[in-house]
């Protein structure tokens, strides 16, 4: 069974300023006629059909929630999808939070995870961890990703939010460019992944603060979303 993982860009589709032009987000104002249209392009462009695709009402939780294709609308509440069909592929959409993707191929078990601050601080990835365990994935054979997401130097905040999420997710804590507490997500999320027992991680490195290629709400505020795709590919 082949792991499949694709992150989307801003370019290529019909949204208009400031959605421009490949928003996948249907909740941020854009025109419902666009996002229809770049949902179907997306699914045109992984060789899917489109209600193959699965996706979620991202709510900055810890719900984990197993899907196999028979769904017929999001899936309600959640921040991480978890399934063991292939050829059913799992979307998380970000504009600055952590697009994470997770595979055991030999079990043959994917997930796709938002985490953001609120949602790695109250523990999404240890639930999406534990979805796939129920499914048989096992840690030490799961790959990670941790997709395009705004990175320390550029992600300021307070400094007592910046010690409480610390203090759940260790790791995350640092100091932007600018001297100021900030928060490194994929570096709290990396050591929370290893410490679960994950046996490889990737990083994309790339800022959706800093790369204009890619939606930040940090940046923008109104604006869209990328998305972190993940699906098992039998052929």
């Amino acid at each position: 069974m082949r792991v499949r993982r694709v992150v989307t860009t801003r370019a290529g589709g019909a949204s208009r300023p400031p959605f421009d032009t490949f928003n996948l987000g249907d909740h941020v104002g854009d025109e419902a006629g666009d996002v229809y249209a770049n949902r179907k392009r997306l699914a045109a462009e992984l060789g899917l059909a489109e209600d193959r695709l699965a996706w979620m009402e991202q709510v900055h939780g810890r719900t984990a929630t197993v899907v196999d294709g028979s769904e017929t609308s999001a899936a309600e509440a959640t921040d991480a999808l978890v399934t063991a069909q292939s050829g059913l592929a799992l979307v998380v959409l970000v504009a600055d939070c952590v697009p994470l993707m997770l595979a055991d191929a030999e079990a043959g078990v994917v997930a796709a995870v938002h985490a953001g601050r609120v949602g790695a601080r109250v523990g999404v990835v240890p639930a999406a961890i534990e979805a796939m365990r129920s499914l048989g994935a096992e840690p030490g054979r799961t790959e990670a990703l941790l997709g395009p997401a705004i990175c320390g130097d550029c992600y300021e905040v307070p400094a007592d939010m910046a010690a409480d999420v610390e203090k759940h997710v260790p790791g995350s804590a640092c100091k932007t460019r600018k001297g100021t507490p900030g928060l490194d997500l994929r570096a709290g999320l990396w050591r929370q992944l290893a410490d679960l027992g994950v046996g490889k991680i990737g990083l994309d490195p790339r800022c959706t603060n800093e790369d204009k290629t890619l939606f930040s709400f940090r940046r923008d505020g109104t604006t869209g979303r990328i998305a972190g795709i993940t699906w098992l590919d039998a052929s």
